[in-house]
């Protein structure tokens, strides 16, 4: 199992990456996917939203489950993955495939960066998942 070092983790499976200042992409783990299996559908209806941490963003359909997506802090979503959209590329299954790459979810504007400091480092999640 995958558990990049460079991120910020959930309780819920979601990872965090920072990239300039106060913007961040956040996506679900090697591990969350793994569980899921075969994404099939991804739905996230809160882009240009303020979303406090804790509240659901999206959901991820499975072939056997549905489940929601949490905001690991937060903050304004900026933008959906339009590879992962049906209205533009619809390929669900880059989550699977790259999950901390190109299957990233959303890009989000993070409102408290103080939260960053209630996310798990990659060996806290580790051992959760372990």
């Amino acid at each position: 199992m995958n558990i990049p070092d460079h991120l910020k983790y959930t309780e819920e499976h979601e990872w965090l990456r920072i990239e300039d200042g106060n913007v961040a992409y956040v996506g679900i783990t090697d591990f969350a996917q793994g569980e899921l299996d075969e994404l099939v559908y991804i739905e996230v209806e809160t882009v240009g939203e303020t979303l406090e941490k804790g509240e659901v963003f999206g959901t991820v359909e499975a072939v056997k489950t549905t489940s929601e997506l949490y905001m690991p802090v937060s903050g304004k979503i900026l933008e959906f993955n339009a590879k992962l959209d049906e209205a533009e590329g619809d390929d669900p299954t880059m989550v699977n495939q790259d999950p901390y790459g190109e299957g990233w979810i959303v890009k989000i504007e993070l409102s408290d960066e103080s939260e960053l400091e209630d996310l798990l480092d990659a060996a806290a999640y580790e051992k959760l998942v372990d």
